[in-house]
């Protein structure tokens, strides 16, 4: 079985930087994406890489200031988020898919296999 831990995120004054991690134990996992979901919101896609050859996509409110990356050795995801908005208050996700599979809509959280616990990113105005 596959387990995610995230860790990084916290408070942070706009403006700023936060980083997130994700690591899988357990088994390799394959693609991984990252998602949030602020309180009476719909979860929301923020970015995911390919496991094979590190292809990136965003979601709209992520492009130009986060960036997904992955060390497929330490079967660990990244997330660096930069300058930080208020609206970027969330609980943020990482997913992964099982190995063998890969999702076809990475944006599709749906399409994962795994989640992880889950953190809390609050940015203050």
């Amino acid at each position: 079985q596959v387990q995610l831990v995230q860790s990084g995120g916290g408070l942070v004054q706009a403006g700023g930087s936060l980083s997130l991690s994700c690591a899988a134990s357990g088994r390799t996992v394959n693609d991984m994406g990252w998602f949030r979901q602020a309180p009476g919101k719909e979860r929301e896609f923020v970015a995911a890489i390919r496991w094979s050859g590190g292809g990136t996509w965003y979601g709209d409110s992520a492009k130009g200031r986060f960036t997904v990356a992955r060390d497929t050795a330490k079967n660990t995801g990244y997330l660096q988020m930069n300058q930080l908005k208020p609206e970027d208050t969330a609980v943020y996700y990482c997913v992964a898919a099982a190995l063998g599979w890969s999702p076809g809509d990475l944006s599709s959280s749906s399409e994962y296999n795994y989640w992880g616990q889950g953190t809390q990113v609050t940015v203050s105005s």
